[in-house]
């Protein structure tokens, strides 16, 4: 088991990707306060286009042009490059992230932190379809994200004061097209892929990748994550095979248990009820469920940024009372198989 991983608490509550405020400094306290036990530094596209998820991973590369929407808007071939290695991170692009850390050093955060990008199979499929060559796009995607996710945790080891226990996702809403027949990228790619990404944090870093939707998981796994990040209303029982190796061998779990595309209540019981069924029916396929319970983390299904700001609270809120039922039954697994 990774050694981040071995501070983590069963049914830890936890947060994916974006937030709606404008305002980085808010955005970060706000981040580490509601859930200081694995605050996630946030991404903010309301406050500038070039911090939503496609022009955050992209800045920095050469030969491409960012539209005011965020987007990849046209490629020059001849000029398409990654950053230089010395290349700093853009402070526009990466507002809600460096203010994140500053911010835990401020407030003297101690705990493990999450960190989160595109990754680079959904990078290399935005500069494709900006027009880039399948072969140069992917070679692109990958030594910037590689450059970035360095970039990031080496700022967060000289900004926090104690050697900092970073959790580093990867956002890979493209492996949702893995496999269609115009998929420019096979097995071995994809995989060669997502496990170079997460290479980069380093020996001593919790990595993980999480998408949005569904997808082959079983290539996933075969990335090396210590850490998948999904939906739970994603068909995740066709590869539960995978997923009981996975657990067996130490992998952790964060279910996207509150979901993000619909309005919301104040009661829990619905999506306590679904995720406890989603377990049931892991269990009779093969997966370990204590270990579905004392390896899992409780987030949010996606990221806020379409949310209003006065509904991250009740999100989190909603979160936090799931992974206090997660908890509890973790505590009853253990009793009970001590016993």
């Amino acid at each position: 088991m990774n050694a981040v991983a071995r501070t983590i608490e069963p049914g830890t509550p936890s947060a994916v990707g974006s937030l709606p405020h404008t305002d980085e400094g808010e955005a970060a306290r706000l981040a580490i306060t509601m859930q200081p036990e694995l605050p996630a530094a946030p991404q903010l596209p309301r406050r500038n286009a070039k911090e939503s998820m496609i022009a955050q991973a992209a800045s920095g590369i050469r030969g491409i042009t960012i539209d005011d929407d965020g987007a990849i808007a046209n490629v020059d071939r001849r000029r398409l490059a990654p950053p230089a290695d010395e290349e700093v991170l853009d402070p526009q692009s990466w507002a809600g992230a460096l203010s994140f850390i500053q911010t835990a050093a401020a407030l003297k955060h101690r705990g493990p932190i999450k960190l989160q990008l595109a990754g680079p199979v959904t990078l290399g499929l935005a500069l494709t379809r900006a027009g880039a060559k399948p072969a140069k796009a992917f070679a692109v995607a990958s030594a910037t994200v590689r450059h970035h996710v360095k970039a990031l945790v080496d700022h967060a080891g000289r900004t926090l004061e104690d050697e900092p226990r970073i959790v580093l996702v990867l956002d890979e809403p493209g492996l949702t097209a893995y496999p269609t027949p115009d998929f420019p990228l096979g097995a071995d790619e994809t995989i060669d892929l997502l496990s170079g990404g997460m290479a980069a944090a380093g020996p001593n870093a919790m990595v993980g990748i999480h998408c949005c939707g569904p997808t082959d998981w079983r290539l996933v796994l075969h990335a090396g994550p210590d850490l998948v990040s999904l939906p739970v209303d994603v068909n995740i029982v066709d590869d539960a095979g995978g997923l009981a190796t996975f657990l067996d061998r130490g992998g952790w779990v964060a279910w996207g248990a509150i979901p993000t595309d619909r309005p919301l209540g104040e009661r829990d019981e619905p999506y306590w009820r679904r995720l406890s069924e989603l377990w049931s029916e892991l269990a009779r396929n093969g997966c370990d469920p204590m270990r579905l319970r004392t390896q899992a983390i409780v987030t949010p299904a996606c990221g806020l940024a379409l949310h209003h700001p006065s509904q991250v609270g009740t999100i989190y809120r909603l979160v936090r009372r799931l992974a206090e039922r997660v908890q509890d039954q973790a505590i009853a697994a253990r009793m009970s198989a001590g016993a």
